[in-house]
């Protein structure tokens, strides 16, 4: 991310305790319905050629985000995102229409401080609006649960509106933790 200021950021939780996946399940029906796979890198295959794709398809979506700057090369991308102890395929979903990649979203596993981190969720913008972007949220709770808590933090530029409205419709509330 770039250099914005503390004021430009919104910190975003969830209390997996209280979340309903229920709720959303429509989505992921819907979804799974027109088409939409969801499955995790595990699943898919935690392969070079795989964590490519995974880089590719963040840099596409990372560009609609305000204030994003300048994407890593993939070699940074690898150091700072992949080859971190804090990654685990287990915690990316991915959603294929077919082969191609429409969505992914991406959990981190910060369990030693007690909490997980949503990093990315990008959906394809020809895909959007059609519940993906919920329905690998709802999905991507699972992974929380295995890693035995309760939170998933967020953070998100105060620009990014799309995002922001839909995780507080999953039922995200404002955080208060310092950031960065």
């Amino acid at each position: 991310m770039d250099d914005a200021s503390a004021s430009e950021w919104v910190k975003l939780q969830l209390d997996v305790t209280t979340f309903n996946e229920s709720t959303f399940a429509p989505y992921v029906v819907r979804c799974t319905r027109d088409g939409i796979k969801f499955c995790t890198m595990s699943d898919l295959g935690d392969t070079a050629e795989h964590r490519v794709s995974l880089f590719e398809f963040n840099r596409e979506c990372s560009a609609d985000i305000p204030g994003r700057g300048a994407f890593y090369t993939f070699d940074e991308y690898l150091s700072e995102r992949i080859e971190v102890s804090t990654y685990n395929p287990r915690g990316v979903v991915i959603a294929l229409q077919g082969d191609l990649w429409v969505g992914m979203a991406a959990i981190s596993d910060c369990r030693a401080k007690g909490y997980v981190f949503s990093e990315m969720t990008g959906v394809k913008r020809n895909c959007r609006g059609r519940g993906i972007a919920i329905s690998m949220k709802t999905l991507g709770v699972e992974f929380v649960r295995e890693c035995g808590v309760d939170i998933i933090r967020t953070v998100h530029n105060s620009r990014n509106t799309g995002i922001i409205t839909m995780n507080k419709k999953l039922g995200y509330v404002e955080g208060n933790w310092n950031y960065p």
